[in-house]
């Protein structure tokens, strides 16, 4: 099977030892920022917005980064994760391409025709409805904005996350690999928000609920990125939560590797993770 733009359910994300009940952080090989679930807590609908990044690219090597919002995909046992985000890529002549998208997994992600430029303030926001999925995205900064309803027959509103992402390539639903890190500099997410069965509304660090922070840590030469002076290890790491609980920063930096070929990914470029147990 060739390439698809997917997400990959299975190995990409991997939980810190600490029960999922207990943490209040755990490592990503390729989310950073924040996820919100609880045992008994249902979502219905999040929101947040973001400045889009200006990313830095360094000719001969292709980097890629993802900015979302999204319902569901944190537990180990969900097949499901309702998204709409942005995208900021390097190609390998070191031009800056960036688009935006939503995604309703297992479905490959959809291309928005909304024209997308560093520095824009996005707004982005998901709910569900019963099967009902309903995605919007508004480029505040040009006035302009996209919003549509699909039924899906499964659904996953267990979590609530705010994320910056590595994306993945995806040749089948389960073979996956995540693509070298763009980059971003940083990223500030604001104006975050989630709204669970009932009518709870609450920010990031609502006591309705457990709030964990999530660090993008790679650990594999397949993450690997050519910055010109040597080969290094791009990481994400997330500011504490501002004191109203509905604002980070999620900050880029580089972690040098002795030795090891660069990894070459192709153009495609997928959404999102799946977040599983330890050694899985």
């Amino acid at each position: 099977m060739g390439v698809r733009r997917c997400t990959c359910l299975g190995a990409l994300v991997a939980l810190a030892s600490a029960p999922a009940a207990l943490a209040d952080t755990t490592q990503s090989t390729n989310w950073a920022g924040y996820a919100a679930h609880g045992s008994g807590v249902s979502y219905r609908s999040v929101q947040g917005s973001w400045i889009e990044p200006a990313v830095s690219c360094v000719r001969g090597t292709r980097t890629y980064s993802s900015y979302w919002v999204g319902i569901g995909g944190y537990s180990a046992s969900s097949r499901a994760l309702e998204q709409v985000g942005t995208e900021v890529d390097c190609s390998a002549s070191g031009r800056v391409a960036s688009s935006a998208w939503y995604e309703l997994v297992p479905a490959p992600s959809t291309p928005i025709r909304l024209t997308v430029r560093p520095g824009d303030r996005m707004q982005a926001s998901v709910a569900v409805n019963g099967r009902s999925v309903t995605v919007g995205l508004y480029d505040a900064t040009r006035g302009r904005g996209f919003r549509k309803t699909v039924r899906r027959s499964s659904v996953d509103i267990s979590s609530a996350e705010w994320i910056v992402e590595a994306p993945s390539e995806c040749f089948s639903a389960t073979n996956c690999q995540t693509l070298p890190l763009a980059n971003f500099g940083s990223a500030a997410f604001g104006a975050a928000s989630a709204r669970a069965a009932g009518g709870r509304t609450g920010a990031i660090s609502s006591p309705l609920w457990q709030t964990t922070k999530i660090n993008l840590r790679p650990s594999s030469r397949r993450f690997i990125v050519n910055t010109g002076s040597g080969p290094a290890l791009g990481i994400a790491t997330p500011s504490e939560l501002q004191s109203s609980g509905t604002g980070f920063r999620v900050t880029y930096s580089l972690v040098p590797v002795a030795g090891g070929g660069i990894f070459s990914a192709s153009t495609a470029a997928v959404r999102a993770g799946h977040i599983v147990d330890p050694g899985r």
